[in-house]
């Protein structure tokens, strides 16, 4: 059994647990998975969630006597953890920048992240976005449209070779493919870089499979 173990939700919606999951497998670093399921009426598994952090959500990272919650936080720490999956870029410069982008969709793209939920199961389809929503989509073609300028010679994904900043922007590969956002020519060509990732692949077939509902995300 692995000693790892990544507390998640539900994989249809919580695209913030999908996050250290998709960087953990894709960088073959074993971890044994627990779900929790998310917004039930049942007060124990709320309690279940607060048990293995006081800050009561998913996702956390329990590594024998540590835990850590917050998506990017758990990245940071298998990063360091596991050198060899090389969840960042060798260089400076790139790890840098790496890691700006990745605060940047952590703290950012509220309004996006508002309008378009992620929701494996929703048809495909498009909603009226806000210009502000717009807004942010132009910015997220924009930081994939210059990794892959300056680091296309790497490798097919932002910085060359799979890193934490894809899995920082995973779930927007599903939003954009989702709600039928329409990208550029060179953000189509990331979004089937990411969706052919057999990890990618994995988590959205186990979301797919589920059947539990949250109603609140079933709105739009």
């Amino acid at each position: 059994m692995a000693d790892l173990k990544l507390v998640i939700g539900n994989k249809n919606y919580s695209s913030w647990s999908m996050r250290p999951w998709l960087a953990m497998r894709a960088g073959n670093i074993a971890f044994e998975e627990i779900f929790v399921p998310l917004y039930t009426e049942d007060p124990a598994d709320k309690a279940r969630i607060v048990s293995f952090s006081r800050a009561g959500k998913v996702p956390v990272l329990i590594d024998g006597v540590i835990a850590v919650w917050d998506s990017l936080a758990i990245i940071e720490y298998v990063a360091e953890r596991f050198p060899e999956a090389r969840l960042w870029p060798e260089d400076r410069a790139s790890r840098a920048h790496a890691r700006s982008i990745s605060a940047e969709m952590h703290s950012g793209f509220l309004p996006l992240r508002n309008e378009c939920g992620m929701n494996l199961h929703r048809p495909v389809r498009a909603v009226a976005l806000s210009d502000d929503a717009r807004a942010n989509i132009a910015r997220i073609q924009e930081i994939w449209r210059e990794c892959r300028e300056r680091y296309g010679a790497r490798g097919p994904f932002l910085f060359g070779a799979f890193s934490g900043a894809d899995a920082m922007y995973a779930p927007v590969v599903h939003r954009f493919h989702t709600y039928a956002i329409e990208v550029s020519p060179e953000a189509q060509a990331y979004m089937a870089t990411m969706m052919a990732l057999p990890a990618f692949q994995e988590w959205t077939r186990d979301g797919l499979a589920e059947t539990l509902l949250i109603e609140k995300f079933e709105t739009a």
